[in-house]
């Protein structure tokens, strides 16, 4: 069972998308009217953004219209999930593992990778001298029991230090804050540090902020899973030519990333704009957009590895997760590119 995270942003509201270039035409996908996305104004959530803005998703669906949504929090979107507002959603692991978890691995699926990488943690330089000066100091991340904060909660348990996982309070403070107030925070000097996604990493360090860790080196090959596609069950179930429809959209959407970065990059840009009410000046954009890694592979096995910090930070208990990856649609879209299957690393269902 899990640990209830009442207070991970249950209820958020999610905001109307509308920014693709390409307008449904043609035949309807499985007779299905529409499919609705859901993602975050994030740099690691560039597969979403960047589909969506450019009309990949939409090419794919034909005549079935795409509409999205932006979530602030990962519970939110995991909820709109479960009661069926959303269709797809873009997650971090730690969300979409409680998820899957909390249900009885009812609800969920992650049917697809989506980035690696993209997080860091940042200091005043003036307050924190390195990685060995954390006891006393406040450090920020987005919200309870989200991924940024079950990574900072195992890293300061490996470390030694003792930190109540529900209140964050300890030998370090840990203090959830909206990503959109961090900068803020940050320049206050309400919060010593920051472990946050990009491109609130980078923002930090263009304000001056030194970046102490990038979570990439805890990992092996430099490689994590930041952001999974994910979708309900019975929308899986019930639409698989949809959901294929929407696999090929993601996987021309990244290797279009990977071939035309500088254009992937504005596109990006346009769509923060858009979904986010500001543009990233080039100071932010360009090393957020570089410490990304967009891909099909979800890494499963990091997810493994992701959900054993959750339980031993205390916010993740006797997790089971065999059924969590539905692979199938995946790989059959990568193979009728050519492309090498992906594992599903003991978690597949099927």
């Amino acid at each position: 069972m899990t640990v209830a995270l009442g207070a991970c942003g249950y209820g958020s509201r999610a905001e109307a998308g509308g920014v693709a270039k390409v307008r449904p035409h043609g035949e309807r996908t499985g007779g299905l009217e529409e499919i609705r996305l859901g993602y975050f104004a994030n740099v690691t959530h560039a597969t979403a953004l960047v589909g969506d803005r450019e009309g990949f998703f939409q090419k794919e669906l034909g005549g079935t219209r795409v509409t999205s949504q932006v979530f602030g929090a990962g519970p939110s979107a995991v909820e709109a999930l479960n009661a069926g507002s959303v269709d797809i959603a873009w997650l971090g692991p730690s969300p979409a593992v409680n998820g899957y978890t909390r249900s009885g691995g009812r609800n969920l699926r992650i049917i697809s990778g989506s980035a690696s990488g993209g997080v860091s943690l940042v200091a005043h330089p003036g307050r924190v001298s390195g990685l060995g000066d954390l006891r006393g100091k406040r450090i920020a991340t987005p919200q309870l029991g989200n991924t940024q904060d079950v990574a900072l909660l195992n890293y300061l348990t490996r470390k030694g230090y003792r930190v109540d996982p529900d209140s964050g309070e300890g030998e370090v403070t840990v203090v959830r804050i909206d990503t959109k107030e961090t900068p803020a925070f940050f320049r206050r000097g309400d919060v010593d540090a920051a472990w946050v996604p990009e491109p609130t990493a980078s923002q930090l360090a263009a304000r001056g902020g030194r970046v102490l860790l990038d979570e990439r080196e805890l990992w092996e090959d430099g490689r994590h899973a930041i952001t999974t596609m994910v979708v309900s069950q019975r929308f899986l179930t019930e639409h698989p030519e949809a959901v294929e429809a929407a696999l090929r959209g993601s996987v021309r959407t990244n290797a279009w990333i990977r071939s035309h970065p500088e254009e992937a990059k504005a596109a990006l840009n346009t769509a923060l704009e858009r979904q986010g009410g500001q543009a990233l000046p080039p100071a932010v954009l360009d090393p957020a957009f570089e410490h990304i890694e967009v891909l099909d592979d979800p890494l499963a096995a990091t997810l493994v590895r992701q959900a054993g910090h959750a339980v031993r930070a205390g916010l993740l208990e006797k997790p089971e997760l065999r059924g969590l990856c539905d692979l199938r649609l995946l790989n059959k879209v990568l193979a009728e590119r050519g492309a090498r299957k992906v594992s599903a690393a003991g978690l597949g269902t099927g």
